[in-house]
């Protein structure tokens, strides 16, 4: 019988579907796990952990977690050879099953190995922040890391304003509380189609402004996000909105820049591409449009202002100390699509979008309409990658 270990030491035994090593009844492998918070503190040193993921490659090419290494379980026996014995080794599968069983195959070979206790669902949920002085304001950034979903939250002298929240709200209000600081305006930068948004319940939780652009045609009351408002921070600090007006990324694609410092793109800029044009079914027209929001509202920024976006995408390295981030002139200079001619990047952006992301059209309707949803559905509509990016 197989007997997960948690981090309190109680065991219980699991059921397996999957493949399992033959053994003596009396034998029993202790299966030790590790939780997702407990492997992102380990993640920014590879010399101490090894992320062993035994899903199909397929599987593992569309969703992975940093640094891990795919070893497919049924070809784990023939080239455990590949796996180190000096570091400590955490098996991934979807949920844990099939790396529970790899822990089993390993142990019999001689290898120590830890399970990640839930799989990439445990991963999908798990956050982390870091922070950053710029233009005045305590700029925090919000991670989600197995989503590769940033969100922020923008302080100074009591007051602060969140940007994209995540629909666990409750880590925005304890850490607003922890700094003493009281919510005042809560944004989202477009309808997302990847997660499900936090902001309304947020805004209600805190008793503060819900400001959203109703060209996304959302179905609950809000404030309209315009052209050049601004939002005070505190004495000398704002946020300014510009509203992206023609459509990109989506109808209502908004950006918010804060000073000559900071200018949060949501999916109009990444650091590695710009936002898909193509879920709304009109992926020429919008990207024309998209195109033209770069070009008439971002670029004209600063070129030292700092584009922190609402996602990240798997080639951007994430570290715990350090904003995902960079200045609008290094993007300039390393995206050829933000100096291309509109019919170059308009030919690009509609022939690389790619498999769009799961449950989608559940999750915009439900961002549109304000639905509520249990934990259990969430975590269910939100599985996997957010795809928000065209591939590059």
């Amino acid at each position: 019988m197989t007997r997960f270990e948690r981090a309190d030491g109680d065991t219980v035994p699991t059921p397996w579907d999957g493949p399992t090593l033959d053994a003596n009844d009396d034998d029993e492998v202790r299966v030790r796990t590790i939780s997702a918070d407990q492997l992102l503190t380990k993640l920014d040193d590879a010399e101490v952990v090894f992320v062993l993921d035994v899903r199909e490659p397929d599987e593992f090419e569309a969703w992975r977690i940093p640094t891990a290494v795919n070893i497919p379980l049924g070809a784990l026996p023939s080239r455990v050879g590949e796996v180190p014995r000096d570091r400590e080794v955490v098996t991934v599968c979807a949920v844990g099953e099939r790396a529970a069983t790899a822990t089993e195959v390993l142990a019999v070979l001689g290898v120590a190995a830890e399970v990640l206790d839930g799989g990439m669902s445990a991963w999908s949920n798990v956050f982390d922040d870091v922070e950053r002085t710029l233009d005045g304001a305590t700029v925090v950034q919000v991670r989600r890391r197995g989503k590769g979903c940033l969100s922020y939250v923008v302080g100074a002298q009591g007051s602060a304003v969140v940007i994209d929240p995540a629909a666990d709200v409750d880590q925005y209000l304890a850490l607003t509380a922890a700094r003493g600081w009281t919510i005042t305006h809560v944004f989202d930068t477009h309808l997302h189609a990847d997660h499900v948004s936090g902001a309304r319940a947020l805004a209600e939780a805190a008793g503060a402004e819900l400001v959203l652009n109703p060209a996304d045609h959302f179905g609950f009351p809000h404030v309209a996000a315009e052209d050049g408002m601004a939002v005070p921070v505190a004495d000398g600090v704002a946020i300014t909105v510009s509203v992206l007006t023609t459509p990109g990324h989506t109808s209502g694609s908004t950006t918010l820049v804060l000073g000559d410092a900071a200018i949060f793109t949501g999916d109009t800029l990444f650091l590695e591409s710009v936002g898909r044009p193509d879920l709304a079914d009109q992926a020429a027209a919008y990207a024309h449009a998209l195109y033209r929001s770069l070009h008439d509202k971002v670029l004209c920024l600063p070129d030292a202002a700092m584009v922190l976006p609402a996602h990240v995408g798997q080639g951007v390295e994430v570290r715990g100390d350090e904003l995902v981030a960079a200045p609008l002139g290094v993007l300039r200079d390393r995206l050829w699509q933000l100096s291309a001619d509109e019919d170059d990047f308009v030919r690009w952006a509609v022939a690389s979008v790619s498999a769009r992301p799961p449950n989608y059209a559940t999750i915009v309707a439900t961002n549109k309409t304000g639905r509520a949803v249990s934990d259990q559905e969430r975590s269910a509509l939100e599985a996997g990658p957010n795809r928000c990016a065209v591939a590059t």
